[in-house]
């Protein structure tokens, strides 16, 4: 089974839309080269597969909410199921990268697999994520990488092996986290999904003249809450998140809607002058959005 090609398909709530692997092998394997440059970065979003990513060189910037890690050559970071994350390449980084279906791993939903192992592991109050240092954890490294190379090469019997390297993982992770223990009253990842609830509401709106007080709306907390909430996480406010957002889909459309003027453009993407959308525009992507266009389009 080949790699897959890396790029984000997402819908209004940053979920990833892109289908990885198959109904009949749920896991699919990507292997990308990323720059500091602002159309390389992997926008927030997230999916209901685990996620493991692994360090071929360079250096990586990953975050999920609450947290950031500065992933370096060897190093690997495991993102549990419905957690956001984003990642940054620090200049230059080539990632090697395996997301799966639980399903994978336990097959019917009423297996022991299932119900004893993956189902507490994946709702788990404490495992939003795994982070292993290179040269710290080597069988959970050594596991990956046989997983990637046999998906990668699509050698004979490349499903066992991937599987079985992938349970092999899975199993380490139960035991770390212990969840059948896991007796928090917490609501789970409450950050999190009130994130969730406000990014969906700005990229449904970012055409029109959005408010915090809207955006904090979405998610039913007051606006202080949502400016804690947004620091904490993704560290931005809300505002900025927006702005950011509209730049970012100017961008896209600038080079999708190649017959459109930048006025256009600029009014679809939510801003209120085509000067105003240049200079902000500018500030991200160190040039103009007519340059951006030219540069891009051939």
């Amino acid at each position: 089974m080949a790699l897959q090609e890396c790029g984000l398909n997402l819908n209004k709530v940053s979920k990833e839309l892109q289908p990885h692997g198959s109904l009949e092998f749920p896991c699919a394997g990507y292997s990308s080269f990323h720059t500091d440059r602002q159309e390389d970065v992997i926008p927030w979003h997230w999916h209901e597969e685990i996620e493991i990513v692994y360090i071929e060189s360079g250096q990586m910037k990953v975050k999920i909410p609450s947290k950031s890690f500065l992933l370096k050559e060897g190093d690997c970071i495991v993102i549990n199921s419905n957690i956001l994350h984003y990642a940054s390449a620090v200049k230059e980084c080539k990632l090697h990268s395996l997301v799966f279906s639980s399903t994978l791993i336990t097959g019917n939903e009423d297996f022991v697999f299932a119900k004893k192992y993956m189902q507490p592991l994946l709702t788990c109050n404490n495992f939003s994520y795994y982070f292993i240092k290179a040269g710290s954890n080597e069988n959970v490294t050594d596991w990956f990488n046989c997983a990637f190379e046999a998906l990668a090469q699509d050698c004979y019997g490349y499903e066992f092996i991937v599987r079985e390297n992938l349970s092999h993982i899975c199993l380490f992770l139960y035991g770390k986290f212990n969840p059948q223990t896991d007796t928090q009253n917490v609501p789970l990842n409450r950050d999190n999904l009130r994130i969730r609830k406000m990014l969906a509401y700005i990229h449904k709106n970012y055409a029109d003249d959005v408010s915090l007080s809207e955006i904090s709306s979405a998610a039913d907390i007051s606006e202080r809450e949502s400016l804690r909430c947004f620091k904490k996480t993704i560290h931005l406010s809300p505002i900025q998140y927006l702005l950011k957002y509209r730049i970012m889909q100017g961008a896209e459309m600038l080079l999708r809607n190649p017959a459109d003027s930048i006025s256009e453009i600029a009014t679809l993407c939510g801003f209120d002058s085509p000067s105003n959308f240049a200079k902000i525009f500018k500030r991200f992507y160190n040039c103009t959005p007519r340059e951006y266009r030219n540069l891009n389009i051939k």
